[in-house]
């Protein structure tokens, strides 16, 4: 499996170091200046009028917080192709905590501070310039290798006389997301019913969550003389297809989502594709092109000797 270099961790954490000694001596050097409390949120209405507010202890607390759970969150899930993004994040967060510092300079009411939308504006040109800056600093990171891959000479077989035909399915299923998506797909009437108009479109995110999620929840994996097939297991579309003429072999290995694929679901990476609904046993097939394709799903043993069987069987013809 690929994981994350130490150079690579350290370049995913370095622009949030940078935000912090940013921050922090703003936040020092200010400190005699700023409301207690701050004011910390502000609404859409009257203008971008303050209507959140922490006191100043607790802003440096849950700011440095809030950088650091980030800086980590990122160290777990960074590759070398999203460094950037990173950057990106780093320089959108700091941008935003500096300029609500500015905003509180020399208030006497923090009901009265306003935040203006060119801050918005400002904070996505920093996370700009130092996605700019993670892009460039990617050249430090060696491209990563791909992972020896399962070859038809050395994967396992399914006994199969010349003129037989078999074929081989089975449904992989996730609780946690279908749970996910049912609670998603329930906040979308209840937002439409109750929420104020703006907040209504709230409900789309609800569709965006939980229409995938659910498709995604419970699919169907084949393999028959066709190739390899993933599709939800209620309806035949959308589906994943590797035709048996890209295949040329397929093995077993339990697969970590987070350290290997960045989480669950339909996730792609440079050197890997994959369904992944769970951590353990999956069914991972190397393609003409190098790439891999895996799909957790149990008795996947079969499945990778059934495939590398139809390979072999292909290569005689």
């Amino acid at each position: 499996m690929n994981r994350a270099t130490p150079r690579l961790r350290a370049l995913a954490a370095l622009p949030f170091v940078l935000v912090l000694a940013a921050h922090l001596p703003a936040f020092a050097l200010w400190y005699d200046r700023l409301p207690d409390p701050l004011a910390t949120h502000f609404g859409p209405d009257g203008g971008g009028r303050a209507d959140g507010f922490t006191g100043r202890a607790g802003y440096a607390l849950v700011s440095t917080a809030l950088i650091l759970g980030v800086a980590v969150g990122w160290n777990l899930f960074v590759r070398r192709n999203v460094l950037w993004g990173a950057w990106a994040t780093a320089g959108f967060t700091g941008t935003l905590l500096v300029l609500i510092l500015r905003d509180n300079l020399d208030a006497a009411d923090a009901a009265e501070v306003v935040s203006p939308l060119a801050n918005l504006t400002l904070a996505a040109a920093g996370a700009a310039l130092l996605a700019l800056a993670g892009l460039a600093l990617t050249r430090l990171v060696p491209e990563e290798e791909p992972a020896a891959g399962p070859g038809a000479a050395d994967g396992p077989r399914l006994p199969l006389g010349p003129s037989e035909v078999a074929g081989w399915s089975r449904v992989s299923a996730s609780r946690p997301l279908t749970v996910l998506a049912v609670l998603a797909l329930a906040t979308v009437p209840v937002t439409l019913l109750l929420a104020p108009w703006p907040a209504a479109w709230l409900a789309l995110l609800g569709l965006v969550i939980g229409v995938p999620g659910l498709a995604l929840a419970r699919v169907r994996v084949t393999v028959d003389r066709r190739g390899l097939t993933v599709r939800p297991a209620l309806v035949p579309r959308p589906r994943v297809r590797v035709p048996l003429a890209e295949v040329t072999g397929a093995t077993v290995r339990d697969v970590d989502p987070v350290s290997e694929f960045g989480g669950w679901g339909y996730r792609v990476w440079p050197q890997r594709t994959g369904v992944v609904l769970r951590s353990g046993e999956a069914l991972v097939v190397r393609r003409d092109s190098g790439r891999e394709f895996a799909v957790t799903v149990s008795d996947a043993h079969t499945a990778a000797a059934l495939l590398n069987t139809l390979v072999e069987r292909r290569g005689r013809l």
